[in-house]
């Protein structure tokens, strides 16, 4: 008995919910040579390598979403190394669904330009603790949704254009939320990295950095509804010097937006080493015509601080002068019997000594000459 039109339109979508059945339960892809795979479908792999290693696996499954390279020799992230096809190929995505990438300890020196495509949805990158030496100023290009990007202890071997190279690389990341530059000997941030619009903490601990400038700091001001960047600027060797004014009033007026303030020390001038900045007051922070030259920055030795311990310590030396002369003049009659007792000492002494050299002097009291060894002895009455 054929069905009615009724049920046709019962039973027409089941073989389309028969296919999709069959496509969910097909069997995953198998983990890569020397990886580990957890979970699913969130499925996340570590690769913990030897230096055998020297490009990323290219076996990875598609529906991957975190992986993590340690201890590998990669060297060269050449471009569209994890992108589909052939190594060269930029328009192939092999990873769509990768949201976490970890390459930290693998030695990689140089990173090119596209060395990420293929990666629509990467939000977390970590390239730390990688002797980069050259970057791509297009290296981060394609990376629409990445929110964290961490190269902490990553760029302190790289070339004198490298600061240059990351300014190009981070400008087109709009979303970037987190970035990570501590460790990497920097004396001045990349103007792109204050510039980052949704941009909510920079780590810059650990560099070389004397201090911001005005227009750094106008740079980290944000209008309208986007997050006031937090900024982590501990173990820099800060000049404490008349430069350090704008920092120094812009971390009292926003301290809550520098969470390690209060460890941010003094690495000179001489007078002020090791001490807090935010003890400072802005009187304290002067230029000298001397260090004008060298690094633009002084220290006004005159200051109120300064000048009160003086006269503090000028007072209390004062007062023990003082306390002395009264024992010396209440104890006047005992000083002066003392003295006399001390120079009548010294006259009997010396009195002594004289006598004994008189003594010592008089001829007749000095001894008969000894008799010669071979002479004889004779009696008085021997006649001879």
């Amino acid at each position: 008995m054929a069905p009615h039109a009724g049920q046709r339109g019962l039973w027409s979508p089941l073989p389309g919910l028969l296919l999709l059945a069959a496509a969910l339960s097909r069997p995953a892809a198998p983990c890569p040579f020397q990886c580990y795979c957890f979970g699913s479908p969130r499925l996340l792999l570590r690769c913990a390598s030897g230096a055998e290693l020297r490009q990323p696996p290219r076996d990875v499954p598609p529906d991957a979403r975190n992986l993590t390279i340690v201890g590998a020799n990669l060297t060269v992230l050449r471009a569209a190394a994890f992108a589909g096809g052939d190594e060269g190929a930029t328009d192939g995505v092999r990873l769509p669904l990768l949201t976490a990438l970890r390459l930290t300890h693998n030695n990689i020196e140089v990173v090119e330009d596209g060395a990420f495509d293929g990666l629509p949805s990467l939000a977390a990158l970590d390239l730390s603790h990688n002797p980069l030496r050259a970057l791509g100023s297009r290296a981060f290009r394609g990376l629409p949704a990445l929110r964290s990007l961490k190269l902490n202890h990553a760029l302190a071997r790289g070339s004198p254009g490298m600061l240059d190279a990351l300014d190009a690389a981070l400008a087109p990341l709009a979303e970037l939320r987190l970035l990570g530059l501590a460790g990497n000997a920097l004396s001045r941030l990349p103007p792109a990295a204050l510039r980052l619009p949704r941009l909510e903490q920079l780590d810059a601990r650990v560099n070389a950095l004397a201090g911001l400038g005005p227009d750094e700091l106008r740079a980290l001001e944000r209008d309208g509804d986007l997050p006031q960047p937090r900024l982590l600027l501990a173990d820099n060797p800060l000049s404490c010097g008349c430069t350090s004014r704008p920092l120094l009033v812009w971390l009292h007026n926003a301290t809550e937006r520098v969470p390690d303030a209060r460890r941010l020390r003094c690495a000179s001038p001489r007078v002020l080493l090791d001490r807090p900045l935010m003890d400072l007051d802005e009187a304290r922070l002067g230029c000298s015509d001397g260090d004008a030259h060298e690094s633009r920055e002084g220290i006004d030795v005159a200051g109120p601080e300064l000048e009160a311990s003086y006269v503090f310590f000028g007072l209390v030396l004062a007062l023990i002068g003082l306390i002395f002369l009264m024992v010396l003049y209440l104890n006047r009659r005992g000083i002066q019997r003392w003295m006399r007792n001390l120079r009548e000492a010294c006259r009997d002494q010396m009195e002594g000594y004289h006598y004994r050299y008189e003594q010592d002097a008089d001829p007749r009291r000095a001894p008969a000459p000894a008799a010669p060894a071979g002479s004889r002895a004779t009696s008085p009455g021997s006649g001879l």
